[in-house]
């Protein structure tokens, strides 16, 4: 492979609009993701879908723009390639069709988005019970549309997945959210500001509207989530509502409490990372331009803080224009001039977030669920176990793992490491715990691909 200049791990709205201007503006750009598509999470498959799958909407639609962009001679992009180490250099290790190689960079953008938050309750690992992202994947790559659905949870991408399946004539069989008027009323200061995004305001109340006018149910600030299976296959589901024991069969439940950054790999790298009291999550430290105190290492888009998918285009401009700056291809005045318009569009995306992390907070039994709810679904293991660990000495994250395995199975802790911190800091009042440092390979890969690779280069002492 032909030297580069810029590695970018992950291909979505970020990773694209830094492609995109880096290459633009003279350097070699190396793009790396799993999928075997650019587009990320948000604009899975948009390309392919032209003209097709209408009831997914035009924001989805928009993002083939962003594809198109990359049709550039100085881009290769390179589908079904997981990163699973990053050193110093940088040098990116990745892994293709069973071959893993290392690519040097003077830069490297991460890129990788977010990840939904996992959203235990007892019944949540039954078969038939899912994310509701991973339904709205299946509906832009397969078109499998989710019928006999139930969506529940919190955040607003409950509304516009219920929208689209409204458009898809498979509307949701009803709305269970766990967000309350309190909730709501405490967001009302968040209000003013959030006005700058007016737009996705607006936008959110007419999926609202589409809801209502659509005679789905909404039941609101439900609570005591529980899912069984029936002998038929379907799925029993019971919850409280203002008051009130509610029950409903399905076929499937689509569960949602919003997304985290992924930080797997950014604490991989050694990025310091901080805490976001409003949005329940840590996330690496950066400047304006995504730069972070690892040299050579920027970060753009979710996974460097939550933002939509507007933001992380943005955000992955700046990076891009900041890289160039470094690069010397121009100065520092004129990328300031340049990421005007960028610095515009980041400010107006971000800011309505405070007020959707204040509407839409992840309930505490969701946090901290009830001992008989599995939290790491990889070893089976139970918060109820997690507990009397804790009680019986455990302080951190590595001595839960050493003493039940949680945390050791295929995910790496992915899919239980925000419930282990919940229960963790359970009683603690503004201490959350630091999470664990994150090791090489941060992607399960081959012994055999492993044997083979020949050791990353070190720089010269």
């Amino acid at each position: 492979m032909t030297e580069v200049d810029l590695v970018i791990i992950g291909a979505g709205p970020a990773g694209m609009s830094a492609a995109a201007v880096a290459a633009q503006g003279g350097l070699r750009v190396l793009m790396l993701d799993e999928q075997p598509r650019p587009g990320g999470q948000i604009y899975r498959n948009v390309a392919q879908n032209r003209g097709q799958r209408g009831y997914l909407g035009k924001a989805y639609a928009a993002g083939a723009e962003l594809v198109d962009a990359l049709d550039h001679l100085r881009i290769t992009f390179e589908a079904g390639a997981t990163v699973w180490r990053l050193d110093k250099g940088p040098q990116v290790t990745w892994s293709q069709g069973g071959l893993s190689r290392t690519t040097p960079a003077t830069h490297v953008l991460l890129a990788t988005g977010a990840q939904e938050r996992p959203a235990p309750f007892p019944g949540w690992t039954l078969p038939g019970v899912m994310p509701a992202g991973a339904a709205q994947i299946l509906m832009k790559t397969a078109g499998m549309l989710p019928k006999h659905a139930v969506l529940a949870g919190s955040g607003p991408l409950l509304y516009l997945i219920a929208a689209q399946m409204i458009d898809a004539d498979c509307p949701p069989q009803a709305l269970v959210e766990t967000q309350s008027s309190h909730d709501m009323l405490s967001a009302l200061r968040h209000l003013p500001h959030a006005l700058f995004g007016a737009p996705t305001l607006l936008k959110g109340l007419s999926l609202i509207t589409k809801i209502r006018a659509a005679g789905v149910p909404r039941y609101t600030a439900a609570s005591d989530f529980c899912a069984t299976a029936k002998t038929n296959g379907d799925i029993a589901f019971s919850f409280r509502a203002k008051g009130r024991d509610e029950f409903l069969t399905c076929g499937l439940l689509l569960t949602h409490q919003g997304v985290i950054p992924g930080t797997h790999i950014t604490r991989a790298a050694g990025i310091a990372h901080e805490w976001n009291a409003a949005q329940g999550a840590f996330q690496p430290k950066h400047d304006l331009w995504g730069a972070t105190d690892q040299p050579g290492l920027h970060v753009a888009g979710d996974g460097a803080g939550i933002g939509g998918a507007e933001a992380a285009a943005a955000a992955g401009e700046l990076a891009a224009l900041n890289i160039l700056s470094q690069s010397r291809h121009f100065s520092t005045d004129n990328r300031n001039q340049r990421a005007a318009r960028a610095r515009a569009t980041l400010f107006r995306a971000r800011a309505i977030r405070p007020f959707l992390d204040a509407a839409y907070p992840p309930p505490a039994e969701i946090l901290t669920p009830s001992d008989e709810t599995i939290v790491c679904r990889c070893e089976e293991v139970s918060a109820g176990a997690i507990r009397q660990a804790i009680g019986e000495g455990a302080q951190g994250h590595r001595q839960i793992k050493t003493s039940l395995r949680c945390g050791m199975g295929p995910c790496q802790g992915r899919m239980c490491d925000a419930t282990l911190r919940g229960l963790l800091n359970e009683g603690r009042v503004n201490r959350p715990i630091s999470p664990p440092r994150a090791r090489s390979p941060i992607k399960p890969i081959a012994l055999g691909e492993l044997a083979v690779l020949s050791p990353p280069q070190e720089d010269p002492a």
